[in-house]
């Protein structure tokens, strides 16, 4: 493995597939660097977890409705006990709205892949043909290096 590692073969391998499955070495350290190589290249990142994300089309693409914990309090009044919806812009759009005119696109760097269905799985090989400037990368699991593979090839293994 090179010392120092320029990531352009990864850039490259990003832009024609457009969502790439992450395996990174579990100590941390490696996603920063190819974070910083996207950002160099001219991409914005946006880092995201996907636990408790939900409907992910709905989420990133869509206007959707959030309740914050309740944290045991309920409610009074003829409304669920359970607290009030409060709508959200989706995340996807509003990020597009916000990246700088010189930018090449967003790249959605997303952590903890590995708990997504196959049906979300499939939803973000789709993503990039539905929004060109829109990028995929998820941490899909641990590896003792990195490596990564086009998303699309995770759903055939599974």
């Amino acid at each position: 493995m090179a010392l120092i590692t320029t990531g352009g073969k990864f850039i490259r391998d990003l832009e024609t597939q457009g969502a790439l499955a992450l395996y990174i070495p579990l100590e941390g350290g490696m996603e920063g660097r190819y974070r910083r190589r996207l950002r160099a290249a001219g991409y914005t990142t946006y880092t995201l977890s996907v636990r408790g994300l939900g409907d992910l089309s709905a989420y990133l693409t869509g206007v959707h409705g959030v309740r914050p914990p309740h944290l045991g309090k309920k409610s009074s009044g003829n409304d669920a006990a359970v607290g009030n919806v409060y709508y959200v812009p989706p995340i996807l759009n509003y990020q597009l709205e916000q990246i700088p005119a010189k930018s090449k696109g967003l790249v959605l760097w997303m952590i903890e892949g590995h708990i997504l269905s196959s049906q979300e799985v499939e939803f973000l090989t789709q993503l990039p043909s539905l929004e060109p400037r829109v990028k995929i990368a998820i941490e899909m699991g641990g590896e003792r290096y990195f490596r990564y593979q086009p998303l699309k090839e995770t759903l055939v293994a599974a």
